[in-house]
């Protein structure tokens, strides 16, 4: 099964339907004077030797794992996050696989104003660019196996007109040039394969020699241990995006100190 095209098909349905409610224009026009009021990109930059940056991740559920922490408060669940020093904050708003929404990311906004925050979706029209915005977002994740290269040049373009930073995916080398071609700055590289679900570090490694310098770098997926925070410093990564391992942890705070405190790389 091909996950990945399953979540896309049922997103655009999605995005139709929101459109048939709120058109386009008159998002356009909500949004006009709505600009994001965090650094997603500045937040996670680090020079050798600075300690790894932590992106915790507000995740309620996923395909491969079903339900993870389905009934938290993602208010309370941020303000935890940012007691334990992460420098971003990303949350999932997909609703049908992975149980998030547009409710959850404006909890965690109401209650982290100052901590950039990253929307986390299947973002496949520049319909939801906007969406992003009026929500409260710093920045936005586009999938390079998700869009064509022009279309994810343009929604680079237009992600950046309106402030905010595009976190560009990639899980193979293939990607990498087409992302850096498409205009993106920070890259995350994402362990997990989106086709099948399963997790690997291979990729991680294997794509971090090829990362450019002034990319600003996000290994994610598959991180449950310090271990594997300081192995990302020690490629290169700048950041690592950590979800699953956070909401299963009891005391959030204790645990994402112990990542943000333990991941200096000499």
């Amino acid at each position: 099964m091909n996950f990945l095209e399953t979540i896309i098909g049922k997103k655009r349905a999605e995005v139709e339907e929101a459109r048939g409610i709120l058109s386009f224009g008159e998002l356009t026009s909500l949004v006009s004077d709505v600009r994001p009021r965090n650094n997603f990109r500045e937040r996670l930059s680090r020079r050798q030797g600075d300690p790894v940056k932590v992106i915790a991740e507000i995740k309620r559920a996923s395909p491969s794992k079903g339900d993870i922490a389905a009934e938290i408060e993602p208010g309370a669940v941020a303000r935890e996050y940012r007691e334990g020093g992460a420098s971003a904050i990303s949350v999932l708003t997909e609703s049908s696989f992975f149980k998030g929404s547009t409710r959850d990311f404006q909890a965690a906004r109401e209650a982290v104003p100052d901590v950039p925050l990253l929307r986390k979706d299947f973002i496949v029209d520049e319909y939801q660019i906007y969406e992003s915005v009026l929500m409260g977002a710093d920045a936005l994740l586009l999938i390079v196996a998700a869009l064509d290269e022009n279309t994810l040049g343009k929604f680079i373009r237009v992600a950046n007109d309106c402030g905010l930073t595009a976190l560009v995916e990639i899980h193979a080398d293939d990607e990498l040039h087409t992302a850096l071609a498409a205009g993106a700055e920070v890259i995350g590289v994402n362990n997990r394969n989106l086709v099948t679900f399963e997790v690997s570090r291979e990729a991680s490694e294997r794509i971090a020699r090829q990362i450019p310098a002034g990319i600003v770098s996000v290994s994610e997926s598959g991180i449950s241990d310090v271990g594997g925070l300081r192995a990302a410093g020690e490629l290169g990564y700048h950041a690592v995006l950590i979800g699953e391992h956070f909401m299963r942890t009891a005391d959030r705070a204790s645990e994402v100190r112990k990542f943000a405190c333990q991941g200096n790389v000499g």
